[in-house]
């Protein structure tokens, strides 16, 4: 997967959240959010194209766009390669990191201890 920028980001995250959705949806969504210039936009769909990142279908002399890459897969190899360079593999120091800043919710805390709980219990069986 080649790598996806900020801005490419965002108009993956339109598009994960609703799609397929025409160019000038997904202009008016980022224009309003982040005040991005409808150019810009489009030129950030090309190269999404381009990226084999979104893929587009013909409505009459529009273009739908809708995202090739799953949100979840995504989030997964961008966090195992930040936990990478980062933090040299490991996950502990990040986490860490986060409960000394206090920034772990008690939802946070609760997630984390069944993850763990659920892998542990796959890990035995």
């Amino acid at each position: 997967m080649k790598e996806i920028s900020n801005a490419e980001l965002s108009v993956l995250n339109i598009l994960w959240q609703d799609a397929p959705l025409g160019a000038n949806e997904v202009v008016e969504a980022l224009a309003s959010s982040q005040g991005m210039h409808e150019k810009t936009v489009k030129t950030l769909l090309n190269r999404l194209v381009k990226k084999q990142a979104l893929g587009y279908e013909k409505e009459g002399r529009a273009y739908r766009y809708y995202p090739l890459i799953d949100q979840s897969e995504y989030q997964l190899k961008e966090s195992q390669s930040f936990v990478e360079r980062v933090f040299a593999g490991k996950v502990a120091p990040l986490v860490a990191g986060f409960a000394k800043q206090k920034q772990l919710s008690p939802e946070d805390i609760a997630e984390l201890k069944a993850l763990i709980d659920n892998w542990e219990e796959e890990q035995s069986s």
